[in-house]
C-alpha cells in the first residue's frame, strides 16, 4: 500500500497502527482508522458486538449472536475468507490513536474468486456511532478497491428502514439501485418494507472524482 493516496478529506498511510495489534496484518490504515485481519483470539470482541441489541436491531431484531456460533461459525467463515483469492472478507476495525476495537467492515466478492463486484459491509459497536467512522472506512475501502484491487463495482444492501445505514452507503459514493423483498425465516420490525441495494461503479466513481470534480457528501 502506497502512502498519502489521496481521497477526499481522508489519508491513506502506510505506518502501523499505533496503539492495535502488531501481529496482525494491516489491511488499511486511514487517518481515525486501522482495519485489520481478525484472529482466532477476537471471539470475544465480536461477541461483545454483537450482544448489543441496538447493533443487532436490523439483524435480527436485537438478538445477539451466541458465544458458541462466533466460535464455530462465524468467526472462522471470516478467517477461511484470507485463504480464498483475491484475499478479500471482514476487517476488524480499531481506533488508530489506542487500538480500540470498534467492529468490522465488509469488503469481499460478491462471487468467491472474483474481485470485480464486492459487497461493502460495516457493524460498529454503539459507542462509535455517529463519529463518521463508518463513512470514513467506506469510503477507504471504495477508493482502494477501485484503485488497486481491480474492482468494477461496490454494491451493499440494508434494510429499508435502517436510515443510518444508508445515509452511510451515499455518503460513500453509492446510489440507491432498488427496493427487493427476501423470505427470512422469522420476519422482525421493518421488515415488511423489504431491503435496499445501494451501488457505485468504477467509471461513476472515477467521474466524480476527476480533477476539479465533488460529489455533493465532498461540499
Amino acid at each position: 500500500m502506497t502512502a498519502a493516496a489521496p481521497v477526499r478529506g481522508i489519508r491513506l498511510l502506510a505506518a502501523p497502527p499505533t496503539g492495535g495489534m502488531s501481529d496482525v496484518s494491516t489491511f488499511l490504515a486511514i487517518d481515525r482508522l486501522v482495519l485489520r485481519e481478525f484472529t482466532p483470539a477476537d471471539a470475544p470482541l465480536l461477541a461483545d458486538l454483537d450482544a448489543d441489541p441496538e447493533v443487532m436491531r436490523h439483524l435480527t431484531g436485537g438478538r445477539p449472536t451466541p458465544a458458541e456460533e462466533i466460535r464455530d461459525r462465524v468467526l472462522p467463515r471470516m478467517l477461511a475468507a484470507y485463504r480464498r483469492p483475491p484475499g478479500l472478507g471482514w476487517w476488524a476495525a480499531e481506533r488508530r490513536s489506542d487500538g480500540v476495537f470498534l467492529g468490522w467492515f465488509e469488503f469481499r466478492p460478491v462471487r468467491d474468486g472474483d474481485p470485480r463486484e464486492v459487497e461493502l459491509g460495516y457493524r460498529l459497536r454503539r459507542f462509535a456511532w455517529g463519529a463518521g467512522y463508518a463513512t470514513e472506512g467506506s469510503r477507504a475501502l471504495v477508493h482502494k478497491g477501485f484503485t488497486e484491487l481491480g474492482v468494477d463495482r461496490v454494491m451493499a444492501t440494508t434494510m429499508a428502514v435502517n436510515a443510518g445505514s444508508r445515509r452511510v452507503m451515499a455518503k460513500a459514493g453509492l446510489s440507491y439501485v432498488r427496493t427487493f423483498h427476501q423470505d427470512w425465516p422469522e420476519a422482525i420490525e421493518g421488515s415488511e418494507h423489504g431491503e435496499v441495494e445501494y451501488a457505485l461503479t468504477r467509471a461513476e466513481w472515477a467521474e466524480r472524482h476527476a480533477p476539479g470534480v465533488g460529489s455533493p457528501a465532498d461540499r
